[in-house]
């Protein structure tokens, strides 16, 4: 490996296959080597992990990845990459490699990473999913959000993303970084950020600080969510507009199914002063309100 993820190594097998990074696929390498390690020490793999890669780049960290889990499933959207990847990853038999685009839209993984994933979480009953990545900028939010949305829920998750995004995650009420996100990952995670990273150690250079994020997946949590599907919706729906306050926001979403008069004993009953907005619930507020609404127009969809 520490040939492999250094500027000058990159630069030269690029350029000895003829292309360079693709902005339209957020590509930027992480050039540190202290920090590719910190990703994998920050994600404790084991023999019972299943890895989820999304980004394979060079390789490199799919196959440091490889020797502590018991297997990687690693996605690679850019062609030229999945060769260049492909020679450092073929003799690895516990690696699944695969070229497609992750996401089969924003909200909704690919179904042949699903079926990876399956295929080796099935290989024996301890297995865990980690997600572990260094993100494109371009596709972090939907694959940390509509992670937490598939058939196989992730034990935690590593990745690199925007240090503005990171903010959002670990917001709290009441700052202007809280958000739908915010509401979404701390309903299920305990989210932090483990480091955060200037330009410099990435190649080529984002124009934005980055950070390191760890979200482990809160059993308890995620129980205490009755649909998580109405719950993500619905919180997405009342944050859209932060300037208007609550009811405004409710009432537009709520438009063909719940009426003003029928909206207003359930703000009541949560004891919402006139002006309150959405910012300034806390996670368990929103979901107490979210199943009000719930049992009120459970046909409901955004």
């Amino acid at each position: 490996m520490p040939d492999r993820q250094t500027k000058s190594f990159l630069m030269q097998r690029l350029q000895e296959i003829g292309v360079e990074p693709a902005t339209r696929h957020g590509q930027n390498f992480l050039i540190d080597l202290n920090l590719v390690q910190l990703i994998v020490d920050s994600a404790e793999l084991d023999k019972r992990d299943v890895v989820l890669e999304v980004g394979t780049g060079t390789g490199s960290l799919t196959a440091m990845m490889a020797e502590q889990a018991a297997a990687v499933v690693t996605v690679e959207i850019d062609s030229h990459l999945y060769e260049l990847a492909s020679e450092v990853l073929l003799d690895i038999d516990n690696v699944t490699m695969l070229q497609i685009d992750a996401l089969k839209n924003k909200n909704t993984f690919h179904p042949k990473v699903i079926e990876a994933i399956g295929e080796r979480m099935a290989e024996s009953p301890d297995r865990r999913l980690k997600l572990v990545a260094n993100l494109p900028y371009n596709i972090a939010t939907p694959v940390i959000s509509n992670l937490l949305l598939c058939e196989h829920t992730p034990y935690s998750m590593v990745a690199t993303i925007q240090k503005e995004l990171g903010d959002r995650i670990v917001a709290k009420p009441w700052t202007k970084d809280y958000s739908a996100l915010s509401v979404w990952m701390q309903s299920q995670c305990k989210a932090e950020i483990v480091r955060i990273m200037p330009p410099s150690v990435f190649w080529p250079q984002p124009k934005v600080d980055s950070a390191i994020l760890r979200l482990a997946i809160d059993p308890k949590r995620r129980a205490a969510i009755p649909d998580r599907s109405y719950f993500h919706q619905f919180v997405k729906s009342i944050f859209l507009h932060r300037r208007k306050f609550l009811r405004a926001n409710v009432v537009a979403a709520m438009k063909k199914h719940l009426t003003k008069e029928q909206i207003d004993p359930i703000l009541e009953a949560m004891n919402f002063a006139p002006d309150v907005r959405a910012e300034q619930l806390d996670v368990a507020t929103l979901l107490a309100f979210t199943e009000k609404i719930r049992a009120a127009a459970p046909d409901w969809k955004l």
